[in-house]
Parts: structure tokens; C-alpha cells; sequence
């Protein structure tokens, strides 16, 4: 692919996830990056690097991120037990409730974006 096709595509790509975001935060109150946090804690306790590995963000991203929804209280931080410096994440009920909301009403997927959706088969 040429160079300048390429870039053309990115920013194509680009603005479908501005669009997919939108929709998020319009109708759930939640940006792309929260909800791909909330979707990588899941059911479980998870360490900030877990998170950072799932995400894909960078670790002051995801802590940026992470003090968000901390505010928007749909995850709490606890301590490690063996290590106290450690930081733990669990999703609250507001969380799984919009986890779940997402998941039974969903949201428009963006055409450009439609074939990844078909081919992801894990559940949320």
C-alpha cells in the first residue's frame, strides 16, 4: 500500500472511532477509553499493568483514565496485600450495570468498522 493510502485509511479509521465514541458518551456517559478499561477489568481484580497490557494505553494514560472512573465511581482501588505499593481495580455496580446496558442495547457500529465487529467473538 502506498504511503499516502495509508494515512488516507488511518484517518478514515480514525473518524469512525470518534463516531463510535460519541455514541458511547452520549448514550452511556462514557468515553472509548473508559469503557475499554471497564471492558479489560471485567469480573476481575486487576493490577494497573493487567490493564495496561489489555488496553493497550500507556501507563499514564491508563492511570488518567482510570482516575476518571474512579470519579465517575465505577471502580474502586484497594491496596495489594502482599504488597502494599500495588494498586487493585474491581469494577463497582454502576460499572457492570453500564457494561450491561452497553451489552443489551448496544451501539452503532461505524460501516468501516462492521467486519471487526462480525469476526470478535469474545463476549463482554
Amino acid at each position: 500500500m502506498e504511503k499516502i493510502k495509508c494515512i488516507c485509511v488511518m484517518r478514515e479509521l480514525l473518524k469512525a472511532l470518534s463516531e463510535l465514541e460519541n455514541q458511547l458518551i452520549t448514550t452511556y456517559g462514557i468515553s472509548l477509553n473508559e469503557a475499554m478499561v471497564l471492558c479489560s477489568i471485567g469480573s476481575e481484580t486487576v493490577a494497573a499493568g493487567t490493564i495496561v497490557e489489555r488496553t493497550g494505553m500507556t501507563p499514564s494514560h491508563t492511570s488518567k483514565t482510570i482516575s476518571l472512573i474512579e470519579k465517575k465511581e465505577m471502580v474502586t482501588r484497594d491496596l495489594g496485600k502482599q504488597d502494599k505499593r500495588q494498586m487493585y481495580f474491581t469494577l463497582t455496580d454502576k460499572a457492570k450495570a453500564c457494561l450491561e446496558d452497553i451489552k443489551q442495547q448496544g451501539i452503532n457500529v461505524p460501516e468501516l468498522l462492521q467486519p471487526l465487529f462480525d469476526n470478535y467473538s469474545e463476549a463482554l
